[in-house]
């Protein structure tokens, strides 16, 4: 189906490889155009409740975008390049109703960390090493990376691994709150799927109104506190709301149906 992506779906949770590992799994234009491709499968077959993303073998996620595709782009071209991708990829996995959690199993560079920030969080294996060295190409970030990176762990720190180039294990990147988890490589993507299974066993539509209201107030969107009062009305219209307080005072689990 795809030729620069495996797909499986196990569960409910479609696991979506990023399958260049001779490139490192480096981002190209196939890459994103089959990556905007999936997302829209995520976001309208009902049978996909969570989406997780890595990338194949062990020695990267996606280790930056394809180089060679950028020598002869003049600036028209440069800012084409990045607002194709962020508007088919980055922001629509950021805004996607359904959890995408990133299983990060290696290098997580450039394009590649910026992948990885665009999802809703981050699950990383020991190896695991994440940067933004566009400045030593003599280009920035342009998938986004100025913008989460900060959000994640902080201007002064954003600054400084943006300005130098310079890459994070995955122990610092956790204590930076760049990553949620560490786990072994041989553990990682069990672990992630775990989780992705305890997220699906939760309100959909809660969890969709959390996706919008946390993004929001990353975004420091203005009206935040207005938006999350408007959202937490909404869910009062909800059958899931309605089993989910029924469940609780009946002392059982409660079943949702994202209705």
């Amino acid at each position: 189906m795809y030729n620069t992506l495996l797909t499986e779906a196990q569960n409910g949770t479609l696991i979506i490889t990023v399958n260049r590992p001779d490139k490192l799994n480096a981002l190209n234009k196939d890459v994103i155009e089959e990556l905007g491709k999936v997302l829209e499968e995520v976001y309208n077959n009902e049978d996909i409740k969570a989406a997780i993303i890595t990338g194949a073998g062990e020695k990267a996620f996606v280790a930056g975008a394809d180089i060679s595709e950028f020598i002869s782009l003049d600036a028209a071209a440069g800012e084409d390049v990045a607002r194709k991708g962020q508007l088919k990829v980055f922001d629509k996995i950021e805004n996607s109703p359904k959890p995408i959690i990133a299983a990060v199993n290696g290098f997580a560079l450039g394009g590649g960390c910026e992948l990885a920030m665009s999802c809703h969080f981050r699950i990383a294996s020991e190896n695991a090493k994440f940067g933004q060295p566009e400045v030593n190409l003599g280009l920035i970030p342009g998938y986004g990376g100025t913008q989460r990176l900060t959000q994640l762990v902080g201007k002064g720190k954003a600054m400084e691994l943006m300005m130098t180039g310079d890459m994070v294990g995955a122990d610092e990147a956790r204590a930076l709150g760049l990553v949620n988890h560490v786990f072994p490589l041989t553990d990682l993507m069990g672990k992630t799927k775990e989780i992705a299974a305890k997220i699906q066993l939760k309100a959909p539509i809660a969890v969709s109104k959390i996706i919008k209201c946390v993004n929001d107030a990353a975004k420091g969107e203005k009206g935040g506190f207005v938006n999350e009062i408007k959202a937490f009305g909404e869910c009062f219209t909800t059958q899931d709301m309605v089993e989910g307080t029924t469940a609780f005072m009946e002392k059982r689990k409660p079943i949702f149906k994202g209705k």
